[in-house]
């Protein structure tokens, strides 16, 4: 008998689902649903980096997508068997007693206070140095060893405390805080014990400072620090976290019903979408999984003996079976990736996004054609005259950090830079000092694995950045000294939930076998150019002489390493 599976992979701009074959991985449907409340930015302040999105989004896009592939594929709903939710995160959501999102409650309808605080938003820097100060010099555990070193702005309870201080009404009216893989999958199952509800241990060893070490989070002594509210919030979420490999319910009526499902469906605990996009590439041993797109995470897995008691330095976690139970699952990743292209598209944009209009020469229609035109075909030029650029010219040096750095070392705070213009300077050039920049960020993280005593022998990359642009993912090869390898899947978190969910339901017997059998092959590789190498480390000193000159701790740094 044939068994079936979907996997729902929820983005920063939208939500795919995938119905998967578990005998080889073959998808049978996909289907993509776009936030549209999202899509005008509607609850963001890009100025303060707040950047929220309302939980109907992401409830619109479920169902959607997935009759959508229930019905296409022509499957017999009967035979899928189970769904795997993969999110963004740390993305968390404040909910009710009953779980409803505080969004769909009356009164907190447009409260961007009471919408998703989506990975990306910054709001919470001061709160996450709190965190910092406090863990460091309280006097007991540093809760922050496992996740680093440093907590971030983008995670769980830094955002939580920002919220709650900005917004008593909120903080009020919130039973609890959920992260949205949780919810999602929340929504979807018939136990509606929010106490008993299996949280995910990707999302809360990865960004609440979960660990076994102090049996779950961290104690309401060290909460009551920060602020009494987070103390008596502790005991309104968890103790337990759960892998994705784990059955977290049975679909419910109402869902059955909606989607066109059985109530025997199995619903797996939820994951994050970077570590599900590994699954999905066939993460193995000393591989480095990089997941690019807006942003990047790096995942590898490592096994416990040899990571032993060992924690590495500014990543975003490591977390026993976060990725593959029974290993250590290890996070970093950079806050802009793909992102930086994008500004320095839209602020080339500019004139014909805002001077075209005014124009008289062309009818409205011919103003709509060109404005495509242009949007459509920019990164393409740019691309194709920033490869003629050859390494000897002299191009800006630029930094990543246009979002924040999220690795190594957390700091949102940096802001990002480009130095070295003349009015020679055109914008090819800026456009290859950007995929520059971008590429140097990465060979940081690399670094800083290895320096910890991570071994990397194989790169694979997966996501949007990796499959469409050969420019970028050359330079990478040539700035890593590694070769790289690109999953094929277009839609390789999608496909590792599906993985998860045929474990949870209990068509293969680990993740391991599930993922050999059903993840990504890959179609292409990038080899480094040895005659590019060398050049390529001149151009990292100048990267890393901006990076002292915008980040003073990094000089500090070397300074005391030279002492």
């Amino acid at each position: 008998m044939k068994n079936y599976v979907i996997g729902l992979d929820y983005g920063s701009d939208s939500v795919r689902a995938v119905l998967i074959d578990t005998e080889n991985g073959q998808e049978l449907a996909s289907s993509v649903c776009d936030y549209k409340r999202w899509a005008t930015k509607e609850y963001c302040n890009a100025s303060i980096n707040q950047f929220r999105q309302h939980p109907l989004d992401h409830i619109e896009g479920l169902e959607t997508t997935i009759k959508y592939v229930v019905e296409n594929s022509k499957v017999d709903p009967s035979l899928i068997r189970s769904i795997c939710i993969d999110t963004t995160g740390s993305s968390p959501v404040p909910v009710a007693e009953d779980g409803t999102p505080l969004a769909l409650t009356k009164g907190f309808e447009h409260n961007p206070n009471a919408m998703m605080v989506l990975w990306k938003d910054h709001t919470a820097i001061n709160e996450a140095n709190e965190i910092n100060e406090l863990a460091a010099n309280w006097g007991g555990e540093n809760f922050t060893k496992y996740v680093g070193g440093i907590y971030s702005s983008e995670w769980f309870w830094a955002k939580i405390l920002h919220v709650a201080r900005q917004d008593e009404a909120v903080k009020k009216a919130a039973h609890t805080w959920m992260e949205h893989c949780d919810l999602m999958t929340y929504l979807l199952i018939d136990n509606k014990d929010l106490k008993t509800f299996k949280r995910s241990r990707c999302a809360a060893g990865h960004k609440a400072m979960w660990h076994e070490d102090w049996n779950g989070l961290p104690p309401e002594e060290f909460l009551e620090k920060l602020d009494p509210y987070l103390a008596s919030l502790r005991g309104r979420l968890y103790d337990e976290t759960y892998t994705s490999d784990l059955v977290a319910g049975y679909l419910n009526q109402e869902w059955a019903a909606r989607l066109g499902l059985s109530t025997d469906t199995v619903i797996a605990v939820g994951t994050f979408d970077a570590h599900s996009g590994a699954v999905g590439a066939k993460i193995d041993e000393h591989t480095l999984v990089r997941v690019m797109g807006t942003s990047t995470c790096d995942i590898i897995v490592d096994t416990k003996e040899s990571i032993g008691t060992k924690t590495v330095r500014g990543i975003c976690g490591q977390v026993d079976g976060s990725v593959i139970p029974g290993f250590i699952g290890l996070e970093a990743g950079q806050s802009a990736f793909g992102d930086l292209l994008a500004w320095y598209k839209e602020l080339l944009l500019w004139p014909t996004d805002h001077l075209l209009a005014t124009s008289t020469l062309l009818t409205d229609e011919q103003k709509e054609q060109l404005k495509a035109e242009i949007s459509d075909n920019l990164i393409t030029q740019l691309t194709v005259e920033a490869e003629k650029i050859p390494l000897s010219e002299s191009v800006p040096v630029a930094l990543d950090w246009i979002n924040g750095r999220r690795t190594p070392d957390a700091n949102q705070e940096l802001k990002s830079a480009i130095a070295n213009l003349s009015l020679g300077t055109k914008a090819p050039h800026v456009f290859k000092s950007l995929v520059n920049a971008i590429c140097f960020g990465s060979k940081k993280i690399v670094d800083r694995f290895e320096e910890e005593g991570v071994r990397i022998d194989t790169v694979i990359g997966i996501g949007g950045v990796a499959r469409k642009s050969p420019f970028i993912m050359q330079t990478l090869a040539n700035v890593l000294n590694k070769p790289i390898k690109v999953a094929l899947s277009d839609q390789a978190p999608a496909l590792g939930a599906a993985i998860y969910a045929a474990v949870a339901a209990g068509i293969y017997p680990n993740v391991i076998e599930a993922a050999q059998k059903m993840g990504s092959p890959f179609e292409s590789e990038y080899a480094p150019q040895l005659d590019k190498v060398a050049a390529y480390n001149k151009l990292l000193l100048a990267y890393d002489q901006l990076s002292a000159f915008a980040d003073p701790s990094i000089k500090k740094q070397q300074h005391e390493l030279y002492i």
